[in-house]
């Protein structure tokens, strides 16, 4: 079974993306409310996947991708970013980085599994 963590700040998308996730694909979902929480979580849990907002106080996702890049104990976990803002140019620039994809928000809920699968090439 996949494990995915959910690092977003809110907890309606937490709450949405982790039923969804779970009842679609029946993957096991653990969730992070921050960015210092889900490298915590990332580290303690080893997920086989990781979706990360990037517009969160304190830590942005940005930051915590390189946090989590540079760990070597969270650094091959695949990231899959969440987020409002969608352009060409930055989702070149996060390839660069090694993201692995972007999701725009809102998502749709039912798509949601078949998204983060179509990216990592997991079959559902």
């Amino acid at each position: 079974m996949k494990r995915v963590l959910i690092i977003d700040n809110e907890p309606f998308i937490q709450e949405v993306a982790k039923i969804c996730l779970e009842m679609i694909a029946n993957w096991e979902v653990i969730t992070a409310s921050s960015g210092k929480e889900g490298i915590i979580r990332a580290i303690a849990e080893q997920p086989d996947a990781i979706l990360l907002d990037v517009m969160m106080p304190e830590m942005d996702g940005l930051t915590t991708f390189a946090q989590l890049h540079n760990n070597a104990a969270t650094q091959s976990i695949p990231v899959i970013l969440l987020t409002a803002k969608i352009q060409t140019s930055a989702q070149h620039h996060y390839a660069q980085l090694g993201i692995k994809a972007t999701i725009g928000k809102p998502f749709e809920p039912l798509e949601l599994a078949h998204q983060i699968a179509a990216a990592l090439n997991w079959n559902l």
